[in-house]
């Protein structure tokens, strides 16, 4: 097991991302464990595709990642991700009210 601290995260993650391709890394904080870094392919799962797809699915959905990312991340293209996603019901633009709110004032004013 390899031990990693947020700083030396932060400064070349690289380092632990190969660590854990190897073992499982705990990430520091303040001499405390905080995190576990476990490269996914160790993890065993049946479907690693799914999985990471998934993950893409998650993090699009919460907003998080852009449909481009989400895309990289599930090895798909950016017309298949928008493809899973809608038959997931997921809407592939995800406004805020007041973003909402402004561009209805801004088509308001050009309607006149």
């Amino acid at each position: 097991m390899q031990t990693v601290s947020v700083r030396e995260l932060k400064s070349n993650p690289s380092v632990a991302l190969r660590h854990a391709a190897q073992d499982i890394v705990i990430v520091t904080n303040r001499d405390e464990p905080q995190a576990v870094l476990v490269d996914l392919a160790r993890l065993g799962l049946p479907d690693l595709d799914n999985v990471k797809q998934a993950l893409a699915v998650s993090l699009f959905k919460q907003g998080t990642v852009s449909l481009g990312y989400a895309a990289r991340m599930a090895g798909k293209t950016k017309s298949e991700m928008a493809t899973i996603l809608s038959a997931m019901q997921i809407p592939l633009v995800q406004m805020t009210d007041e973003d909402l709110e402004r561009d209805l004032d801004t088509a308001r004013r050009f309607a006149l």
